[in-house]
């Protein structure tokens, strides 16, 4: 597992609401679909972190769970990670993997729903869908789980990214025990992106690695 910091997968943003923090893909319930046979446990500590952040407004970028349907395991641990963060007001913009989470967010009045969310020309969505026809001047999303390849000493090692397209932001999961994807891949499952010639990548610390070529001709 890469080490990781959940301040290095995620963003804080000055709102008109306040302190926002962003993040994406948190796939809770992961545990069942890969086969672990260990808690990680993983849910209890991203709202520690929430709380340690302490936002006025919680941003997550879709894919709140794993499964793309609802069980009882999943709803339990998604109950008790709600439950963690009552205290905050958050949005979820929807993701592929979001079906039924309603039946958990309709008990918390903090927790809304949407397809999409703006706030000060932002816009934040998940990334599955056809982009909405709103203005924004800037974009966040998720569902990708950006990576690159970087070559480290004599070793290449895969590292979760934030992958830049023009205006937009592609987050990488916040799952620490989910790799990411290459995003010359990854890309392609973006309808409103999977075009784009080129983007730029940095590390969760800032560091700015590059421009990466997304297609070439033949």
């Amino acid at each position: 597992m890469q080490s990781f910091s959940y301040d290095e997968l995620s963003l804080e943003l000055e709102t008109s609401s306040g302190k926002a923090l962003v993040f994406a893909d948190p796939h809770i319930g992961f545990e069942l679909s890969r086969g672990l046979r260990v808690r990680t446990k993983f849910e209890k500590s991203l709202a520690e972190f929430i709380k340690e952040k302490n936002p006025d407004l919680v941003i997550i970028l879709g894919d709140v769970k794993e499964p793309i349907g609802m069980n009882r395991f999943v709803k339990k641990l998604l109950i008790e990670f709600f439950s963690e963060i009552e205290e905050y007001n958050v949005v979820i913009t929807k993701g592929n993997h979001d079906g039924k989470i309603e039946e958990v967010t309709k008990e918390f009045k903090n927790v809304n729903v949407v397809n999409h969310f703006i706030i000060d020309n932002m816009l934040f969505l998940h990334g599955h869908q056809t982009l909405p026809e709103v203005k924004f001047e800037r974009a966040f999303l998720g569902h990708i789980h950006p990576a690159v390849s970087l070559k480290i000493g004599e070793t290449l090692k895969k590292v979760k990214c934030f992958f830049k397209v023009r205006n937009f932001l592609i987050l990488p999961t916040i799952n620490p025990y989910i790799e990411g994807f290459d995003v010359r891949e990854g890309i392609k499952m973006i309808p409103f992106l999977k075009d784009s010639p080129s983007g730029e990548t940095f590390l969760g610390d800032g560091t700015y690695i590059g421009e990466i070529e997304l297609s070439r001709k033949a």
